[in-house]
């Protein structure tokens, strides 16, 4: 394998260090780029309904919206990873967010659905650039279990967003609709760029920025494709990333309206479930790393989520009263603390100096399967928990699958650098 680091660039990059620590303010910028997602999707979660009464559409419709945004995520990691790899980190963040500071604001001016659908969209390729970036700058400094320990602090600020989201979302209902909250998302990206420009600094020096060229990106990665393992371990968090998509997707809607609860009391609610997040991952940043392989933790984490997915979809069986459900979904979330970071990490250490390439593919893969998962939660019975609670066990069982066949035996497979 290549040098574990890249080398520090001779401009003002600031050091980083073996044990995965790094100034603050580059903590905080770069967990708010990898919150864009999160906040994309969750501060609108509890308006969901409430679009679908608005613009007159059911509430499949509604939850397209969401599978919108998502596309973009994945279409534009595609496209901004490999650019990043050859004009350098910094460029082509500062501008997709200022698209996405403008695509938010849009957004709440929409007069109809096909409008709002088009918006979504460009609102996540744009958004894209935040969170295929931020990886690929940490793979430009740390690797390995100080990788692993990096994204975990991350979760720290980023895990923080489907905590706050969710319930910023709920009480501005209370005093706004669906737009008031779209121009509140487009404040708070007004705010992560003035700090993206303020506090992150270029971490790929031009001696190690690939040619640009499209032939080369694509033989880039499909050598990263190649490799069994990478690609193992992709899917194993784009899959795991899924199972959390479609309980996204479908919450508000079952805590809603199967269960009759307020917007306000479903941000709670979910707000709770990005607790079990951060906890996890912090849990797993700075206790668990060190004492364990990054590969039991994530096998522990596929381990927990599955087990919530079986449970819920027997809680949903028996009409199981809406604390029972909530539990199951605080230990799916929390399962999500110890995959997340591991499966991304574990994915990006065998990508050499091709981390945009290498974080373009492992973000595409998890917005694109995850966009798949969203429609699933509205098939069936619109009274009945049992579609959603079957996506997250069918996602579940199939990132085990691709975990256990892809990835092993790790231990014996030598790392691999793309060309």
């Amino acid at each position: 394998m290549e040098s574990t680091r890249t080398e520090r660039a001779d401009t003002e990059e600031e050091p980083a260090t073996d044990s995965g620590r790094a100034p603050l303010l580059i903590v905080l910028a770069l967990g708010a780029l990898t919150a864009l997602a999160p906040l994309s999707l969750d501060m609108y979660l509890p308006a969901l309904p409430g679009v679908a009464d608005d613009l007159g559409v059911a509430a499949s419709t509604a939850q397209l919206t969401l599978t919108a945004c998502l596309v973009g995520l994945a279409v534009g990691q595609l496209v901004v990873g490999p650019l990043s790899d050859a004009l350098g980190r910094r460029p082509p963040l500062i501008v997709g967010m200022a698209v996405y500071t403008a695509a938010t604001f849009a957004c709440a001016f929409a007069h109809d659905a096909t409008a709002l659908l088009g918006l979504r969209v460009l609102q996540g390729i744009a958004g894209a650039s935040g969170i295929v970036i931020a990886r690929a700058i940490v793979r430009d400094l740390f690797d390995g279990v100080a990788a692993g320990r990096f994204f975990s602090t991350l979760m720290l600020v980023s895990g923080a967003a489907p905590v706050a989201a969710p319930l910023v979302g709920g009480q501005l209902l209370r005093v706004t609709d669906w737009r008031g909250i779209f121009l509140v998302l487009g404040a708070v990206s007004a705010v992560i760029l003035v700090l993206t420009v303020a506090a992150v600094r270029e971490s790929l020096p031009p001696e190690r920025r690939s040619g640009g060229a499209l032939g080369a990106t694509l033989r880039t990665m499909g050598g990263l494709l190649r490799d069994r393992v990478f690609t193992g371990y992709v899917l194993t968090g784009a899959l795991a990333f899924a199972a959390l998509f479609g309980y996204i997707s479908g919450s508000s809607f079952v805590i809603q309206d199967i269960y009759g609860a307020s917007a306000q009391t479903f941000s709670l609610l979910f707000g709770l479930n990005g607790v079990g997040i951060v906890i996890a991952g912090q849990l797993n940043g700075h206790v668990l790393l060190g004492r364990f392989r990054m590969e039991r933790l994530l096998a522990a984490g596929l381990a927990v989520i599955t087990a919530a997915g079986a449970a819920l979809v027997a809680l949903a069986l028996v009409h199981a009263p809406l604390w029972a459900v909530v539990a199951a979904l605080f230990v799916l979330a929390s399962g999500m603390g110890l995959i997340l970071p591991n499966s991304t990490a574990l994915s990006l250490q065998r990508a050499g100096h091709a981390a945009g390439a290498a974080s373009a593919l492992l973000g595409t893969a998890q917005f694109l399967i995850g966009a798949a998962a969203g429609p699933l939660v509205g098939l069936g019975d619109g009274g009945s928990a049992l579609p959603m609670a079957a996506t997250i066990l069918t996602m579940s069982l199939a990132a085990c699958a691709a975990c256990v066949l892809l990835t092993r035996p790790q231990a014996l497979a030598p790392s691999r650098t793309a060309d």
